[in-house]
């Protein structure tokens, strides 16, 4: 196995996600940068320029008034990663996409025509959606629950997987002297039949390079962590220190070996984290300080405070008053998880509506703001302390993220635990992810074996 070393993803919310509801008013950022391609190929290059594993490009299907201003206005992922692909070389290009509401012969096609797009770059980041709303888009009444919710990722992977082994890697011969363009041995037709869909097959397009998108996930619940565990490649979460990091880390990666029988070193673990950036620590944290106040007012905190809980609307309370009861129980069909989190967390400190939305601004110091230096020693010890296996780096204000890509990441070269060029042109050769073998490639091997 090669040296084990830091992998980076960006995450793109360029106007501004949860979090970061303000950021827009930056004069950096251009007012329209959710869905200017020109500020997406810019970015994407530097991302490239910087040897970063992966460009993240989150989505939601549904929002309300107090949606954060990159979700009201944003290009489609596929889209997008569709079009930065033929500007970039290495950089890996990953999308979410639910499996809630997409037919799977249609959205496994679209992945495996950016994987050839890219020449072997793609990775889709599996949600089962948690915006409860976004039923009322695709014409239901409510809400799958959470069991449905998961059994159709699982069984939906799985499909996906299947799918893009249709065609065995030497398929298409395209001999011009005999005349064989495709060898039908080598072409699968898969009928199946599970509890949540039906398909036929083949799939209609080749595999790449790779080839299969790598798998991100993203899940804290036990359903969501056995998930990850099972089919997953990437795994993204968020942990505010290094026993909390290290408990995920240990548990995702265990149930993947003990309950899955799937190796460690399978699975790259990257926490999302904010960086902050200034010549001294201090500095750094009067930065942030400065960051949480602009970037995340009080009023666009209460207004996206719901999302977890099915989008409620928590501007109804008095703000003084002890923190709303019975509200967890709108979660059950959204973020319960993230919301169950809230409302512990606010019953154990006799938290009001008011302090809680406050909690939520970010008033908890982020491990990683300080100087170059310090931001780097914080990467190293979390990284070699198995808390992680590296981190996705929300770019934020322009400004900031450049001085990580230019003082931070040289310190983490100068240490040897960042790459200093490409090992690969794709992204499972850039995260040390095994090739999957096709199977009827790898069942044909074997009978022959025996």
């Amino acid at each position: 196995m090669a040296k084990r070393q830091i992998h980076l993803g960006a995450v793109t919310t360029p106007t501004g996600g949860p979090g970061h509801h303000t950021i827009w008013r930056d004069p950096e950022i251009p007012g329209d940068a959710s869905v200017d391609i020109d500020w997406y190929i810019s970015t994407a290059k530097q991302v490239e320029a910087a040897l970063f594993d992966l460009v993240f490009i989150v989505d939601s299907q549904f929002i309300t008034p107090h949606s954060p201003p990159h979700y009201l206005n944003r290009l489609e992922p596929l889209t997008l990663l569709s079009a930065l692909a033929t500007h970039t070389k290495h950089v890996g290009l990953v999308g979410t996409a639910t499996t809630s509401f997409n037919s799977p012969f249609n959205l496994v096609r679209r992945l495996a025509s950016l994987d050839l797009i890219s020449h072997g770059r793609a990775g889709w980041n599996v949600v089962t959606t948690g915006d409860a709303g976004t039923a009322f888009n695709y014409g239901l009444d409510e809400m799958y629950g959470y069991d449905t919710r998961y059994g159709r990722a699982h069984e939906y992977i799985e499909l996906a997987r299947a799918l893009w082994d249709s065609y065995e890697d030497d398929a298409f011969p395209r001999d011009r002297e005999t005349g064989q363009f495709m060898d039908p041995s080598k072409q699968h037709t898969l009928n199946w039949e599970g509890e949540y869909f039906k398909v036929r097959g083949p799939l209609n397009i080749e595999r790449s390079q790779q080839g299969h998108p790598v798998i991100f996930q993203a899940g804290d619940s036990d359903q969501g962590r056995d998930l990850g565990a099972r089919l997953g490649e990437g795994i993204f979460t968020h942990a505010a220190n290094i026993p909390g990091a290290q408990a995920f880390y240990n548990d995702i990666k265990t149930r993947a070996k003990e309950k899955f029988g799937r190796e460690a070193h399978e699975l790259v673990i990257m926490p999302g984290i904010d960086v902050v950036i200034a010549d001294t620590d201090d500095d750094a944290r009067e930065l942030e300080a400065q960051y949480i106040d602009a970037d995340h007012t009080f009023e666009a905190a209460l207004g996206e405070f719901g999302r977890p809980f099915g989008w409620h609307d928590f501007t109804q309370y008095d703000l003084d008053a002890p923190f709303p009861t019975g509200v967890l129980e709108l979660a059950k069909n959204a973020w319960y998880t993230q919301a169950k989190g809230i409302t512990d967390r606010a019953a154990e400190k006799g938290w009001t509506l008011r302090e809680a939305v406050e909690q939520s601004r970010g008033r908890t110091r982020s491990p990683f703001v300080g100087s170059p230096e310090t931001v780097a020693a914080t990467l190293i010890e979390w990284f070699e302390s198995h808390a992680a296996d590296g981190y996705n780096i929300h770019i934020g204000r322009p400004s900031n993220f450049a001085r990580f890509v230019n003082e931070v990441i040289p310190i983490l070269q100068d240490k040897g635990v960042y790459r200093t060029e490409y090992e690969s042109d794709t992204l499972r050769g850039n995260m040390g992810i095994p090739i999957p073998e096709n199977r009827y490639t790898a069942a044909r091997r074997t009978g022959a074996q025996q």
